[in-house]
């Protein structure tokens, strides 16, 4: 598939917009940082130039992405030398006036049942007491030579035991699981967290729907059941949902290819069905907005997503906002 991904300030700078409530409090649950992939670089003061750009950014949460792993040491531990490279930065944020990265969800392999508390504990004592849960995402695709986010996890992870004990002892010790797969997992994802009732679990992206190779001309299918599936998983009541992040190159919307990104009203009207059906199922209070930065950010500008995200709330009401905003993922990641 023709893929074209823009790093390029001035092609993202060619949309600008006046900024909807700027004072509006915002906990960004949901971002990466890294030191060099694919041609682009996003740490701290690449993340403030987003954070910066008009809305009030007040916190963020630091989502693992495979950065800055130890080269050495006991393979389960590497996973720490990510929270390392975030811990650093978190701290230098605190005292700088701009949006500070208040919680960070690391890795570890959740089958590894021998090890997995001797992980969590490195974690927490390396994130200088920012640590809140794992990502251990289980995304899987047989054919992927049409993604170009490569998924890492074999098929089936949600149903193994190992994996689902994993998860329920992250309940167990009062750590999240976020998680992010593909629309036509969302059935095995019911089964996990059916398996953890007592751990509170974060779907990242929506289930993310596919929208390229074979299914570029399945969206309006795709869509018919993965209404059904946000319906069924949100009778789950550990679950919370992430809203965002269905900007990514394989969800097929293909702003990347254009010559421009899309204005704040152009996101709208093509996902604003997403969000108001995630919304009528999980409720305000178990729903935030997410930027899934730099990801989104190949597709369209920071201040243009959370512009978005007003306008497609608009007519709720403050508390609702509040929640949706800050207010839950506040209490998810307890900032």
């Amino acid at each position: 598939m023709n893929q074209v991904i823009h790093d390029d300030h001035d092609w993202l700078r060619s949309v600008q917009e006046d900024i909807i409530e700027p004072e509006r409090p915002i906990i960004d649950p949901h971002h990466h940082l890294w030191r060099r992939r694919r041609g682009q670089e996003y740490l701290l003061e690449d993340l403030w130039e987003d954070t910066g750009s008009g809305h009030n950014i007040r916190k963020t949460v630091f989502i693992e992405c495979h950065a800055s792993y130890r080269k050495d040491g006991p393979e389960h531990l590497r996973p720490v030398g990510e929270t390392e490279f975030v811990a650093e930065m978190a701290r230098a944020s605190r005292k700088s006036g701009k949006a500070e990265i208040a919680a960070i969800v690391a890795f570890a392999d959740l089958r590894q049942q021998s090890l997995l508390d001797e992980v969590l504990e490195a974690h927490a004592e390396a994130s200088e007491g920012t640590f809140r849960g794992i990502r251990q995402a289980g995304a899987f695709e047989g054919e992927e030579d049409y993604l170009f986010i490569k998924p890492r996890q074999p098929k089936g992870i949600y149903l193994e035991k190992d994996f689902q004990r994993g998860v329920a002892r992250l309940g167990q010790l009062g750590y999240t699981y976020d998680t992010w797969h593909y629309h036509h997992q969302n059935r095995d994802f019911i089964k996990l967290a059916q398996s953890a009732p007592d751990t509170m679990i974060v779907l990242d992206h929506f289930g993310t729907p596919l929208g390229v190779g074979p299914y570029a001309n399945e969206r309006e299918e795709i869509y018919q059941q993965w209404k059904q599936d946000i319906a069924a998983i949100a009778k789950c009541e550990n679950v919370f949902a992430k809203l965002g992040g269905l900007a990514m190159p394989d969800n097929g919307f293909g702003w990347n290819l254009r010559d421009t990104p899309p204005t704040s009203d152009e996101f709208v009207a093509a996902q604003r069905r997403y969000y108001l059906h995630a919304l009528d199922c999980f409720g305000p209070e178990r729903c935030m907005f997410e930027s899934n930065f730099p990801v989104d950010k190949w597709s369209l500008s920071y201040h243009v997503v959370w512009n978005g995200f007003k306008k497609m709330v608009a007519d709720f009401s403050e508390a609702e906002k509040s929640k949706l905003f800050y207010e839950t993922a506040a209490k998810v990641y307890r900032i």
